[in-house]
């Protein structure tokens, strides 16, 4: 029996620490700031995370009942054994479906006026907008529940803002795909992006793409994007201005803030989270160095943190930043996937916009709605605003920077977006 019970005993340990040590690495977050975790391997424990989870508390009941029921093993390692798989196993779970819980179809808007208490004139804001319709999104108040939206939509339409804040990264979706509703919710992160999953099929969501990784292709040059359209998230024109900015151009708009719980635990607890996540966010912000090293590469055409306004089109991958266009009068006109686009910073609204250019002849005179003297403009719905650098490159390395006029590229990236980077300086 003594044999029985010590092979359950330690059996049981076995699984309990093993499963407990990958669901630490993997999901827990902090083990990222000294460890670099494979996506591969995020990607299993995202897929398979409750049987897997279930399978490390099975072990410590084994553990546990082999022990006190049967005698195996002595009570200190026991003892130790139990406490470290429980760490293991708990704190992952409650920093993802606790710290980390979403408000994708909770979250609430205020009236300019009454946000105003929570967020300052000069605080930056993402923005989506919909028939006049607008909401703004202060970066402080969405870093940690990432995403925001409700039952009522925007205008009617089914729309959530995802937000990384290691990316500093802000983008719309219609939380659909092929006509089916996808169930969001935020998992990690890698290459300092947004990790989702989809609860539905429980497949990863890459925030920057937009499509699960099950759905994923690529490109000639390797890049990853659906292997139909139909299979990515619909992006909503998103955009980036400061709160006073917003106040101007949308009175009427309404703004998500993330009041604190009435729960007192929960508050605190939410408090605690949310104090941890401001400090390295700010050092995000701070250092050229990322604060979580699992990126794939580099590329010191530009700093690591300029902010950048990138876009894909048919394949062709362009971004400018806001220094650059201020640069060349406020407007540039470009062509990017075989689209005239035009990219024009508003002073009196501090708003970076980039739109479809229709009009046939390039646009010198465009305001934050769009408007021109030939006719009204449309938002290109795939613009990332205002990202770091660092990341913008690592998932799309063969990225064309500050581009003007002609949307023939270089044979060589780095070649282009060196002569282009210059020409900012």
């Amino acid at each position: 029996m003594s044999l029985v019970a010590n092979l359950l005993f330690y059996a049981g340990l076995v699984v309990a620490l093993g499963i407990g040590g990958l669901y630490f690495r993997d999901l827990g977050d902090v083990t990222q700031m000294f460890l670099k975790v494979k996506r591969e391997n995020m990607a299993r424990f995202i897929r398979n995370e409750y049987r897997l989870v279930a399978l490390g508390v099975t072990g410590l009941v084994i553990m546990t009942a082999a022990h006190f029921l049967l005698g195996g093993g002595p009570f200190w390692l026991w003892l130790i054994a139990f406490l470290l798989g429980a760490v293991l196993l708990v704190f992952p779970y409650v920093w993802v479906h606790v710290g980390l819980r979403n408000q994708k179809s909770s979250a609430q808007y205020f009236p300019i006026r009454e946000a105003s208490e929570w967020v300052s004139p000069s605080s930056p804001v993402i923005v989506i907008e919909n028939n006049g319709i607008a909401r703004a999104h202060p970066d402080a108040q969405i870093m940690r529940p990432h995403l925001a939206g409700n039952k009522d939509g925007l205008d009617g339409e089914n729309v959530i803002m995802t937000y990384c804040a290691m990316a500093n990264l802000g983008v719309g979706y219609t939380p659909t795909v092929a006509g089916e509703a996808l169930d969001l919710e935020v998992l990690a992160q890698h290459g300092n992006n947004l990790i989702l999953r989809d609860n539905r099929t429980g497949e990863p969501i890459q925030q920057i793409f937009g499509f699960r990784d099950r759905d994923a292709g690529a490109t000639a040059e390797g890049t990853s994007c659906p292997v139909k359209p139909e299979l990515a998230m619909k992006p909503w024109p998103t955009f980036r201005m400061t709160m006073r900015g917003f106040s101007k151009a949308y009175p009427d708009g309404t703004v998500f803030i993330n009041k604190p719980s009435s729960n007192p635990l929960l508050r605190l607890f939410d408090l605690a989270i949310e104090t941890i996540f401001s400090s390295e966010i700010a050092r995000q912000h701070r250092v050229r160095e990322p604060i979580i090293q699992n990126m794939s590469r580099s590329d010191d055409r530009l700093h690591n943190k300029t902010y950048v306004w990138g876009v894909v089109i048919n394949g062709d991958v362009v971004c400018w930043t806001d220094d650059f266009v201020v640069e060349q009068g406020n407007v540039v006109n470009a062509s990017v996937g075989g689209r005239d686009l035009v990219v024009a910073w508003d002073p009196k609204f501090e708003s970076l916009g980039i739109w479809y250019n229709d009009t046939g002849a390039p646009v010198t005179d465009v305001d934050v709605f769009g408007k021109t003297p030939a006719g009204q403009l449309t938002r290109v719905e795939t613009v990332r605003p205002g990202m770091f650098w660092h990341v913008w490159a690592d998932f799309f390395p063969h990225t064309d920077i500050n581009r003007i006029g002609s949307s023939v590229r270089s044979e060589s990236p780095e070649t282009t977006g060196t002569a282009a980077s210059e020409a900012a300086q």
